[in-house]
């Protein structure tokens, strides 16, 4: 089976408080736009937009057929989050973006990306097989889905949010997952 890189480089703004984990991109040929959560059937830009912006569709293009990549890029730079995924190299086992059929050839360096990051206080995994695969690497209790546990990491205390997946696939309507990451943020402080 083909082993797929991982196509895109980290996202890590200098200023980064809060360190967004996924587990692997979805294959190119479903994307809507050259970054993160980038197909349409996720709905990560959508609650980044009912959460900042009370609109869910802040983040669409005019066409409504892809993300706005610049818009999102501002946004990230401007609240201080960072984007990457715990797999660097996978092995899709069906011809989907499932994390159930995802092998993890190569896990992401966690520790290195969060040397990158000094002033970075949290985590947020979006998975189970995110959250599988950084604790793999870091001493962390896994959270419940919706809640955190604390850890030090090179005398840094730090956070691990376990959020609701972002994927439509997953069983929770919008709101209800808006509601979940608007806790956190609100922890965080990055939204009032």
């Amino acid at each position: 089976m083909e082993i797929e890189k991982h196509p895109l480089e980290p996202f890590l703004p200098a200023k980064a408080k809060l360190l967004m984990l996924g587990s692997f991109p979805p294959q190119k040929k479903r994307w809507s736009m050259d970054f993160y959560y980038p197909n349409l059937n996720n709905d990560m830009w959508r609650i980044f937009g009912v959460l900042f912006f009370n609109d869910k569709d802040y983040f669409l293009n005019p066409t409504r057929k892809a993300f706005c990549r610049e818009r999102i890029i501002d946004f990230l730079n401007e609240k201080g989050i960072a984007l990457f995924d715990t797999a660097s190299s996978v092995r899709r086992l069906q011809d989907n973006a499932s994390d159930k059929f995802l092998e993890v050839v190569e896990a992401t360096d966690i520790a290195a990306m969060l040397r990158r990051l000094p002033e970075c206080k949290a985590i947020v995994t979006t998975g189970q097989k995110a959250t599988d695969t950084l604790r793999q690497q870091l001493d962390v209790e896994e959270p419940k889905v919706g809640d955190y546990s604390e850890f030090v990491f090179e005398k840094r205390a730090m956070r691990l949010y376990r959020m609701p997946s972002s994927s439509r696939a997953y069983p929770l309507a919008l709101d209800k997952k808006a509601a979940a990451y608007r806790i956190m943020y609100q922890d965080l402080q990055l939204l009032p």
